[in-house]
């Protein structure tokens, strides 16, 4: 047991606290317990993880609390999908002055209500003040009433906001709404990640919509932040998500887009299903990348003036709409973003160039479609594969690289997509893609308009033409300082 170096317990319904043996074990570095029920705070792990290759995956379970200081250094995504605050997320709020405060209110409150009733029992034993009471009952206009309920001093802060603050729309095709309808809208909790927490609100008319909520973005002023959201509103394209309207706060912002009912491209492919229920088929992916590299193709047409046109490019920022197809989400929003927290958070900022020489370019988009082209075909989680710190050299392209080497081609791809007979050598073809999308040398990597006319010519079946598959992976073609030949890609997978 000492010497256990990798625990994978994913997927799976464990639920309770995570045992703190884990944190004891000297050996360990690798853990990975994502998509689970784990409750609670994460055990202070001994462990240093400095090995490369090491990584503790927590996501997508119900933890909360600070984040250990022997966990600090791994990647944020590690963590999402909990209530965990602390490095590498946002800081802790003093949850002690909280407690207090709420202990003070309750206990203030319960000795305002007996005083009321000591203060009504005696009225009604004296007949000349009830009197009286009622007289200026009478007198007294009626308070607000929200929701059928009396405004409380919670009801009245958010109304007064509502009067004072209004949202910004930036399309003329919506049907404008006041903040303070937002606001009083039935909300739903749908996640919380490194830039903040997503919100589903129903407003009055039915319609469903995502409100942002971003601490961050103080990049800039008022105006050039609204100048930059107008841009962003007048882009129009059928993979990208709509914004709809922006609230502007110093200490905050809100941004409110469409609402997508099939949620995120990452839920379908990491989160627990129920038995028998089945993933992303081959077709149905294949459909969603298309999309995604048209959509991201879109916004290079439009922002040619950005270094990073999307810039946090992930499979939990692809929203699906009720048909599948793709809506691209959160593009754009490093002009706007806190330097420091882009830097630290951004997926754009975990590239090869970035890591090595503290540099983007307008390839560094084109390595985060690679990372994602990968992740879909082999449903593994990208941030597990990433190496920390500067000067590593490692992402999800060095483990279909390593497997590949080992003539393992078929071990790569997902078990659980369906619908793979007859599409192989499709199949081979979408996954070279995604390697020289994610070539280390800037150079040799592929331009995005090379990428998309290779994606776009993908079918979801394998041509009969024999010709036609051999004269695409062309020697010039492969993944070269990986040095993958075709030779290499021979597979075969089940239907």
């Amino acid at each position: 047991m000492l010497a256990l170096q990798r625990v994978f317990l994913a997927w799976n319904n464990f639920s309770g606290s995570i045992p703190k043996s884990l944190a004891t074990l000297p050996s360990l570095f690798q853990l990975s317990l994502e998509q689970n029920h784990f409750e609670g705070r994460i055990p202070d792990f001994q462990q240093d993880f400095k090995q490369d290759g090491s990584f503790v995956n927590l996501a997508y379970n119900k933890l909360e609390g600070p984040i250990p200081y022997s966990l600090r250094k791994m990647n944020a995504s590690l963590f999402e999908g909990n209530n965990l605050c602390g490095e590498p997320l946002p800081k802790c709020s003093s949850s002690r002055k909280k407690r207090t405060i709420i202990i003070i209110i309750v206990v203030a409150g319960s000795l305002v209500v007996l005083a009321l009733i000591a203060a009504v029992s005696y009225i009604l034993k004296d007949p000349a003040m009830a009197s009286r009471f009622k007289k200026a009952e009478k007198k007294k206009p009626a308070g607000n009433v929200i929701m059928g309920k009396k405004e409380d001093q919670s009801s009245q802060h958010y109304r007064k906001l509502g009067e004072k603050a209004k949202l910004y729309f930036v399309r003329n095709d919506r049907e404008k709404f006041q903040l303070q309808e937002l606001l009083r809208a039935s909300a739903e909790v749908l996640g919380s990640g490194s830039f903040g927490s997503s919100y589903k609100a129903v407003i009055s008319s039915g319609e469903a919509l995502v409100v942002k909520r971003f601490k961050q973005m103080n990049n800039v002023g008022k105006e050039e932040f609204r100048e930059h959201m107008v841009r962003l509103g007048r882009l129009s394209h059928p993979n990208l998500l709509s914004l709809v309207a922006f609230y502007y706060r110093k200490e905050e912002k809100l941004l409110v887009s469409d609402f997508a009912p099939n949620g995120s491209l990452a839920s379908h492919l990491h989160a627990r299903r129920a038995p028998g229920e089945p993933g992303l088929d081959w077709p149905t992916r294949l459909k969603i990348i298309k999309g995604v590299a048209k959509g991201l193709a879109y916004l290079y047409n439009e922002l040619s003036n950005l270094t990073l046109p999307h810039g946090h490019l992930k499979s939990s920022n692809v929203l699906l709409n009720h048909t599948f197809d793709p809506l691209l989400s959160d593009y754009a929003l490093l002009p706007v973003m806190n330097k420091e927290h882009a830097q630290q958070f951004m997926v754009a900022y975990k590239s090869p160039e970035f890591s090595q020489y503290d540099r983007t370019t307008r390839k560094t988009d084109v390595w985060s479609l690679g990372i994602l082209i990968l992740e879909m075909l082999t449903g593994k989680f990208p941030a597990n594969y990433l190496r920390q710190g500067k000067g590593g050299n490692a992402d999800l392209a060095t483990w279909v690289n390593s497997v590949v080497r080992e003539e393992w081609t078929g071990e790569v791809f997902d078990k659980d997509m369906k619908g793979t007979k007859n599409g192989e050598g499709e199949m081979l073809k979408l996954l070279k893609i995604g390697m020289c999308c994610c070539e280390w040398d800037i150079e040799k990597r592929w331009e995005l308009r090379e990428a998309l006319e290779r994606i776009e010519e993908l079918k979801e079946r394998d041509s009969d033409n024999v010709e036609d598959y051999s004269s695409y992976g062309s020697e010039g073609d492969v993944y070269s300082s990986r040095a993958v030949t075709d030779d290499e890609f021979s597979f075969s997978v089940q239907a």
